[in-house]
């Protein structure tokens, strides 16, 4: 008894007890942050709504679309039915963050409940690093909050914003989230022997001063670019200005959702994924061949000739497919009625369309990707060749085996880069080959 006793007052359990409830805190925190999101809670509350509307000129019909208490997920609909857009952008940036916020808090807390496992495993820094990214977002929230309510107030010359219970809750809980997470972790990396983050900088400063440069030019060209899709849900006027244009929520969009949008994005994609597939397949198959010719004049000629229709350029293309599909003058056509045959109208045929892209654009992208896959076959060592020659193996069974396989991470490769641009429309390729005319006839294939 008095050896269980010792167990249980050791400095070793104690310090295992308060790790347990250091987490328990953490992710309770979490969790009542996330809840504050919820819309329910108010974030902002109207004060002096008479003398606010007054200076906002409201008339009747807009005051009584109008609430006196907004979450940050509906405080947009403030700006649209009041016609704030002063305060729209600032308002847009705060819903980013709130659901950056529930992102971060709503996988911590999953982490939480998956702790045991992630303790065999790999130890918990994932949930601490989930709960402190959480606890940031929240409190750059609350903060953001009190800083669009004192601008507010500024401009409009009266306290007519005043912030909720949710804004001090979120400030106070954050900063207690934060530290006490920080110290779990700083535990668990002394369990885990890792250096974290900071230690990683001092000992490789100079990796990552190089770093600087490469990252500051994706933050200006790459993320600070991302807050102009506000502006796509504006209406923009050169009276208000940029960041005051009234916000008009998803009336920009209206033409498009009423357009056959459900059409397009399908055709969009069918088209790319035969574009992608077909097209790897035979890019894999002509650069299998081109390796295996043995003339080098003949491999050099081949070649060049399959690469060259990458640089036609779509006008180009065009004129080739005007001349060969023309009802009058077409080559086919001519061909046709010289045996006898009668003409095809393709231009006026849509079934014809599909067919005929899909044919002109594998011909024409067929080349580079060929040289790819042909480079990663001549960096294929000879010994797996000449192995398999000694064991018998004949040409069919050296692609199949050696060479086709060994290809696998080159066309992974080339295949998550083409689906990173899978929703881009070949908007050159149809307009060029087709023309303005014919894709209005068209439009059910294209």
């Amino acid at each position: 008894m008095h050896v269980a006793a010792l167990g249980q007052n050791s400095p070793l359990n104690r310090r295992s007890v308060t790790r347990h409830w250091s987490i328990c805190l953490a992710a309770a925190i979490s969790a009542i942050l996330l809840l504050m999101l919820l819309p329910v809670f108010s974030w902002i509350r109207l004060n002096q709504t008479d003398a606010l509307f007054d200076i906002m000129k409201l008339k009747s019909s807009a005051v009584k679309k109008l609430d006196s208490q907004y979450s940050i997920f509906t405080f947009l609909s403030f700006v649209q039915e009041s016609k704030q857009g002063l305060l729209g952008l600032w308002s847009f940036v705060l819903l980013l963050i709130a659901a950056a916020a529930a992102v971060f808090h709503l996988w911590g807390c999953v982490l939480f409940l998956l702790r045991n496992k992630l303790a065999e495993k790999k130890g918990l820094l994932a949930m601490y690093s989930r709960f402190q990214c959480g606890m940031v977002f929240s409190f750059l929230l609350a903060a953001g909050t009190l800083g669009l309510i004192l601008f507010a107030n500024k401009n409009y010359g009266l306290t007519g914003f005043l912030p909720g219970i949710p804004v001090y809750v979120s400030l106070g809980f954050s900063v207690v989230g934060y530290l006490a997470s920080k110290r779990m972790e700083k535990a668990e990396r002394i369990i885990r022997r890792d250096h974290g983050f900071i230690e990683e900088v001092r000992r490789n400063w100079i990796l990552f001063l190089f770093l600087i440069p490469c990252f500051v030019f994706f933050l200006i060209n790459n993320y600070l670019p991302m807050v102009g899709i506000y502006f796509a849900f504006t209406q923009f006027n050169f009276r208000d200005s940029l960041f005051a244009s009234p916000y008009v929520g998803f009336k920009n969009f209206e033409f498009l959702l009423r357009s056959e949008i459900l059409h397009l994005t399908t055709n969009t994609i069918l088209y790319n994924l035969v574009f992608i597939v077909v097209g790897n397949v035979l890019q894999i198959f002509f650069a299998i061949l081109i390796s295996q010719v043995a003339n080098r004049h003949l491999k050099k000629t081949s070649q060049t000739m399959i690469f060259m229709p990458y640089f036609v350029s779509y006008v180009i293309l065009r004129v080739l497919v005007f001349n060969m599909f023309e009802y009058d003058v077409g080559l086919i056509n001519n061909f046709l009625a010289s045996i006898g045959r009668g003409k095809l109208d393709f231009y006026n045929t849509p079934a014809y369309w599909p067919w005929i892209i899909t044919i002109f654009y594998l011909w024409k992208n067929l080349g580079y990707g060929m040289v790819v896959y042909l480079a990663t076959i001549t960096g294929i060592s000879s010994d797996y060749y000449e192995a398999a020659q000694i064991d018998g193996a004949s040409i069919y069974q050296q692609i199949r085996y050696i060479t086709v396989p060994l290809l696998k991470p080159t066309f992974i490769i080339l295949l998550l880069y083409a689906l990173g641009g899978i929703m881009k429309g070949q908007f050159e390729l149809f307009y060029q080959l087709v023309g303005k005319r014919h894709a209005v006839q068209h439009h059910r294939y294209l």
